[in-house]
C-alpha cells in the first residue's frame, strides 16, 4: 500500500510542473506526458483508480433508470429513504469502493509494467500481450463492479424513489 500512496505523488509531481508552464501548441498534444510516471495515467486518473471513483464506469446504468448507491445516500431525505433501503445503499457503495479501489490499485501496477515495457526499450509482442490482456480483464472487472452496484440499488428503490431520483438528477422531463 505505501507504494501505491508513493506511485499516487509521483503522479502529482509533473501534473505541477506542467501547469507551471503554457499549453504546448496543438501539434504537440502529448508534450509534457512524457514525465508522469506512468505516462499514459494522467495524475488524476490515478487519484480516481486508488479512490474507487466511478469515472463514469457506469453511465449505462445510472441513465437508464438504475440509480447509484453514493447519489441515492446523497439524495435520501428527498428519496425518502427507509432505514433499510440507507443500510442497503451505504452497503452496496462501501462494497463497491472497496473492490473498486482493489482494482485501481492493480490496474495501476500493470499499467507501470507495461510502461517499463516500453521505457526499457525492450518491448515485444509475447509480453505485450500478457499485459495487455490482463488490463482488458482487470478494466472489464472494474467496470462490471460499479454497474452491479446500480442493479443492487436499483433493486432496492420503489418505482417512485427511482422516479424521484431521476427527476432530481436531471434525467426525467420536468
Amino acid at each position: 500500500m505505501r507504494r501505491l500512496i508513493a506511485l499516487a505523488c509521483l503522479f502529482a509531481l509533473p501534473a505541477a510542473a506542467q501547469h507551471a508552464h503554457h499549453h504546448p501548441p496543438a501539434a504537440q498534444p502529448y508534450a509534457g506526458m512524457q514525465a508522469r510516471a506512468i505516462k499514459a495515467i494522467s495524475p488524476e486518473q490515478a487519484a480516481d483508480l486508488l479512490a474507487g471513483r466511478g469515472m463514469a464506469l457506469a453511465l449505462a446504468a445510472e441513465l437508464n433508470g438504475y440509480p447509484g448507491p453514493m447519489h441515492v445516500l446523497e439524495h435520501a431525505e428527498a428519496l425518502a429513504l427507509t432505514t433499510d433501503q440507507r443500510a442497503e445503499a451505504a452497503r452496496l457503495r462501501d462494497a463497491m469502493a472497496a473492490e473498486a479501489r482493489a482494482l485501481g490499485a492493480r490496474i495501476l501496477a500493470v499499467e507501470a509494467e507495461l510502461d517499463a515495457l516500453f521505457a526499457g526499450g525492450q518491448a515485444e509482442a509475447g509480453p505485450l500481450a500478457a499485459l495487455t490482456a490482463a488490463l482488458g480483464g482487470l478494466t472489464g472487472r472494474l467496470r462490471e463492479v460499479h454497474l452491479a452496484a446500480h442493479i443492487g440499488m436499483r433493486a432496492a428503490l420503489t418505482p417512485a424513489q427511482r422516479a424521484t431520483y431521476a427527476s432530481l438528477r436531471g434525467y426525467a422531463p420536468r
